[in-house]
């Protein structure tokens, strides 16, 4: 592992976007960040400071739908390929296009972005519990780590090229998500990556697709109350283990 012992080490949380909870994302991530006595975190809504985002070692996001204009995509893609490392969470990967004639729509409307993070968001099937598997059970960021279900979103991703990406959890379902434009999924092998890593020039992103959370005023205006609260995979401590692991990552440490 690195030995930062004594050294400050900046962070940056983007917290922000549209139908979750982001006060309780932001929250709990802010917690976690917390058992580590050499970060300094700095909070924003989007990735529109995309400077501040490259003065620091450390990326975390949990973003919906929040879409970063070209220049922050092109300036945080090359702070990570310069040896940034990003933790991704969710929806960090979505475009949504609401109330669309055929329901909600997936514009691929940031190619770099996506290919930076190693995929886009297309839809999802209605939530209900699924069983998340590890893919590489020698790899320290998932090793022990047994199978759970979790009653979260079951993100159904494109990839540019899948095969530069280092599968770490995994599903399978095949279905309708009913809903999306894209909503026919009854085809293929059916296995999806649920968390992933992406090498790219001297930094990585670690992709988590798991997280979503809801509370009852987070889908306005479509709905001005939302009847459930919804916690999805925070209810997991495996999920909280995971992200305990994936900031030990970003800190620099390999073992």
């Amino acid at each position: 592992m690195s030995d930062t012992t004594g050294t400050r080490i900046d962070v940056t949380l983007v917290a922000g976007g549209m139908y979750h909870d982001i006060d309780f994302a932001r929250l709990e991530l802010l917690k976690l960040l917390g058992e580590h006595d050499e970060f300094r975190v700095r909070v924003q809504p989007d990735y529109e400071d995309a400077d501040a985002i490259a003065a620091g070692s450390i990326l975390v996001s949990y973003t919906c739908n929040v879409r970063p204009s070209e220049r922050a995509q092109q300036t945080i893609r090359t702070w990570v390929e310069g040896g940034g490392r990003w933790i991704a969470l969710h929806g960090t990967n979505s475009a949504l296009d609401i109330g669309t004639p055929n329901g909600v729509d997936a514009p691929r409307a940031f190619p770099v972005w996506a290919d930076t993070l190693g995929s886009q968001f297309v839809a999802h099937p209605p939530i209900t519990p699924y069983l998340v598997e590890v893919a590489a059970p020698d790899h320290w960021l998932v090793a022990g780590i047994e199978p759970f279900e979790t009653d979260d979103e079951l993100y159904l991703s494109e990839h540019a090229d899948r095969a530069a990406l280092v599968p770490l959890l995994h599903t399978t379902w095949l279905g309708d998500a009913r809903g999306f434009v894209e909503h026919d999924w009854t085809s293929g092998s059916g296995q999806h990556l649920v968390m992933y890593l992406r090498e790219l020039g001297d930094g990585a992103v670690l992709y988590n697709t798991l997280g979503h959370c809801r509370s009852h005023y987070d889908m306005a205006p479509a709905v001005d109350y939302y009847p459930k609260i919804e916690r999805g995979s925070w209810e997991q401590p495996a999920y909280f283990e995971l992200l305990r692991r994936s900031l030990r990552w970003a800190r620099g440490e390999i073992t």
